[in-house]
Order: C-alpha cells, then structure tokens, then sequence
C-alpha cells in the first residue's frame, strides 16, 4: 500500500513539474534534440556522469551533433530544465548579448569570489564592471611585462632541472609561473611558489579549485543547505577562509599603507608622489578607481581581486601549456616561431620589455590558433531570463537555459573552412577574421573576458622565455600525431596526460 501510494506521489510530483515547465516541453518540440534518450525526472543528466575525460568526450558530442545541424543547434534536459545547445555564431552572439545572467548552476562556485564580477548578478556585475575597465587600460597593464619577466625566467630556469631528462609534465612550472606573477601584480606579494614546493597559498588554492570542479559536476551538491552537511565542505570551507583570510590581511596593509603615504605627502613635497607614479597593483588601483576610503569595502576589494587570481592563473596556464604541447607536435611552427624570436632578441639574454610584445605576431598567432582549438573555457551557460527570438524564427522561453559551446564553434568549418581541424596559426594572420565572434576565447558580448589583454601578455612572455633557452619535443610514450589529444573537463579543458613534453636546451650553459 505504501508503496503505491509513493508511486501515485511521483506520478503526480512528475506531472506537477511538467506542468510548470510546459513552455520549455513546447519550445522542446520545435528545436533540434540530442539522440541521447530523455529519462524521468534526471532528463539527459546521465551522459554526464562518469570520469572528467568521459564528460568532456560527452561535450565534444553534443558540439557536433550542433555543428551537423542545419541550425547550428541542439538541446537537452538537465533534470527539469530545457538547455540549448549552440554552435552558431549568430544565435550565441544573440543570447550572449540580450542574457547576460549567468546560469544557476554556477551558483556553486561563487563559495571563494562571492560576488565578484565572474559569476555576480548582472545588479552587481554592472556598476563593478564600470571600475574595474578602467584598471585594465594598455598603461596599466603594460608595467605588468616588467613581472611576467622576471618570472619568466625564474621559470626557466627551473626548468633547467628537467631539460634533457625525458618526459616530464610542464603544468607545475607553468601554473606556479602564472600563480607567482598574478600574485605579484595583483596583490603586490611574492608567493614564490615557483621556488617553495610546497607554498600552503598555493595548494590551498589547487585544492580549491578541484572541489569547486566536483561539486559542479555532481548536481546534487549544488544547493548550499545539502553541501554543508556532506564531510567535504568542512575541507572546502577550510580552505576558502585560509585564502580569504591571506587576501584581506594584505588588503588591510595596503589600505594602511595608502594611508601613511598621503599623510607623508602632506608634510613633505611631491617627490614621495612622483615616486608611486610607478608600478601599482590591480588591488592599489581598485582601491583608487572605485573611489579610495569611499569606494570598494574590503570584502569587495577581496571578491574583486581573488577574481583576478583565480582567471589570472588557471586560464592563462591552461593556455600556455597547451601551446606547449602543440608546439612539440608542431617542430615547423616552433622553428617559426624561433625565428621571429631571434628577430627580436638574437643572442642576447636581455629580459622581454613590453615593447618586445607586440613585435611577436606570430607566437601571438599561435597562442590564439591554440586557443581556439583548445579552449581554456570549452563552454559558457547563461539564463534565459527573457523570451529571445532566434533566426530561425523560434522563440526561446524564459526559465531555459543556453551553453555557447566554444569548442564547437571554434572548430565549425562554416566559420573556419574544412581544415577546422587542423593547427594552422597563418590563419590569424592572412585577414581579418570573416566572422570575428567565432573566436571566443575570452568569451564574447558585454561579459566578455576583462582580462583577455593581460592574460594574452602573460601567455606570450611566458612562451618567450621557454622557447627562447629550449627546444619543445613530444612526449614519446603519449605522443601519437594520428591522434588528437586526450581531453578532460573540471571546470576548465585540460590534456589527460597532464602536459607532458621533453625539453632540450637550445645553447649550452
């Protein structure tokens, strides 16, 4: 009997949700729908479970079935929530520009940056958005090369550690490179992760950002009430507050250092000022643009600058560590793009300037060539917060959700032609793109990436320093150029074999 009656209770809870949602079941009706088959309650949720590198085999699926589509589209159920699927052009740059919320889903990972820009309501992101462009002006972020230099090469020469011993994973060097740099110009501190193995900021950080990748994979952890009581929280909120609590000691100095040089000023000349007229933190430039003692709280300042930190480090590791790799399958490009550095440099050992930058046109161009075939972000998801029309004529209904499927797009041969597929960096330099919101990157539309210029900096010095001093070959016991790389996906799109290549320096020591 009771047993019945909870079979009655779901049918009916069932028909309840569907009611609910029956615009989404309509509009369902008219777009295209993935071949996976639709289950009770959990809809299409299923595929996605399994390893990180079945989930990402998984999106690569969905991305092509949109690419074989005539619409440039798919969809698919998460639990009772209809989710569109895009690999046009038009219809992203359409959802990206008139939605600008974030989807629920990525509620979850505001447990670090609260309500800083990323994730923050659009209420909030706005008026942030307005202070922050300002710090990210082509003055402010060209003192920055002077740090991506310097540890740059700090970089490199840890490396020489590894060169010429066989394979080995360039991750470790790269991420504390990133994660030593965006401290400094961000926070103004030396982490010296890059030279400290075991630099608690750093694997707190790491550990952060792994439980952030599960919980967002495992639906069922995204309400807050249901997380807090699971074992693993205790581990994660131990680690948030160990890193916001580093990030507003440093915030506290700053301000008290602010203070104590404008009471210094008032009693003095104006040297003391001409002197700060130097290289200033993002965190000392947030402080001034969103209007000093009156502006930005301390948690704001906190949730601002751990977004930096947090984008600063992994999208830009990320990025250079594929270049990497793609580099070491690619001993014709590299030689290229040795060449141009010889050009720039010859034999010289000087540091890289940030007038050096914008003369490496071609690294440029492969870093974006590998960018669009490796995406650090493969997808975006935004709420459908209001009824858009697509070109197609089909109206998209509020309470829906939409995933711009960056990796799709950057490999749909309606926008890149039939070698979409292939690694051709003179792409980025024949012409102007024909399309230029295929290339999204650093996503696309009012919530595009702040940070593109800085992380594109960082990435070439980064790649500049390492090819300048060695020689990139492929990992011989993962390397198979039949083959396209072994991806996964926890939050970003990283190589399965962890970035493995082998180096061999360039001159002797």
């Amino acid at each position: 009997m009771l047993i019945q009656i909870l079979l009655v209770f779901i049918v009916v809870w069932m028909f309840v949700l569907r009611w609910q949602k029956r615009n989404m079941v309509e509009l369902s009706q008219k777009i295209p729908m993935t071949k996976y088959r639709s289950l009770p309650l959990i809809g299409h949720a299923y595929i996605f479970f399994g390893s990180d590198e079945d989930r990402m085999e998984m999106f690569q699926k969905l991305g092509r079935e949109a690419i074989e589509d005539d619409e440039g589209i798919t969809s698919l159920w998460q639990g009772q929530k209809l989710y569109i699927v895009s690999a046009d052009v038009k219809v992203s740059e359409l959802i990206l520009k008139s939605c600008l919320e974030k989807d629920d889903a990525l509620k979850c990972l505001q447990m670090l940056t609260g309500n800083g820009s990323v994730f923050a309501p659009v209420k909030i992101w706005r008026p942030r958005r307005k202070v922050l462009a300002p710090t990210f002006s082509p003055r402010n972020l060209s003192q920055f090369v002077e740090i991506f230099s310097r540890q740059s090469s700090i970089m490199a020469e840890q490396l020489q550690s590894a060169a010429g011993t066989g394979a080995f994973s360039i991750w470790n060097y790269i991420t504390t490179y990133t994660m030593d740099s965006v401290c400094e110009s961000t926070l103004g501190v030396a982490v010296n992760s890059q030279k400290q193995v075991e630099q608690p900021f750093l694997k707190r950080f790491e550990l952060h950002t792994q439980l952030d990748s599960a919980r967002l994979v495992q639906p069922w952890f995204h309400n807050e009430a249901v997380y807090k009581i699971t074992p693993i929280y205790k581990k994660h909120a131990k680690c948030r507050d160990y890193i916001c609590e580093f990030v507003d000691q440093i915030i506290k100095k700053k301000r008290q250092s602010i203070a104590d040089e404008k009471e210094a000023m008032v009693e003095s000349d104006q040297d003391l000022k001409q002197d700060k007229e130097g290289l200033k933190t993002f965190l000392e430039l947030l402080i001034e643009t969103s209007g000093g003692n009156r502006g930005y709280t301390n948690i704001e300042l906190r949730e601002e600058t751990l977004v930096l930190v947090l984008a600063g480090t992994d999208t830009s590791a990320v990025g250079a560590a594929f270049t990497s790799v793609l580099l070491s399958r690619h001993p014709d490009i590299q030689a290229k793009v040795y060449q141009e550095l010889q050009e720039v440099f010859g034999d010289s050992d000087r540091p890289i300037v940030a007038d050096d930058l914008p003369r490496l046109k071609y690294l440029d161009a492969v870093i974006r060539e590998t960018l669009r075939l490796y995406p650090s972000v493969p997808i975006i998801a935004r709420k459908i917060d209001k009824e858009i029309t697509l070109p197609s004529g089909v109206t998209l209904v509020k309470g829906c959700g939409a995933v711009i499927h960056i990796w799709a797009i950057h490999r749909n041969p309606r926008y890149w032609g039939e070698d979409a597929e292939e690694f051709r960096p003179e792409r980025f330099l024949d012409s102007t793109l024909k399309y230029p919101a295929a290339f999204m990157a650093f996503s696309h539309g009012p919530r595009a990436c702040i940070g593109y210029q800085y992380a594109m900096m960082s990435m070439k010095t980064a790649m500049a320093a390492l090819l300048r001093q060695y020689k990139i070959l492929p990992a011989t016991d993962t390397y198979d150029m039949d083959k396209p790389l072994r991806l996964k996906f926890d939050v970003m799109m990283r190589d399965v074999h962890h970035f493995t290549v082998q180096l061999e320096p360039r001159r002797k020591a």
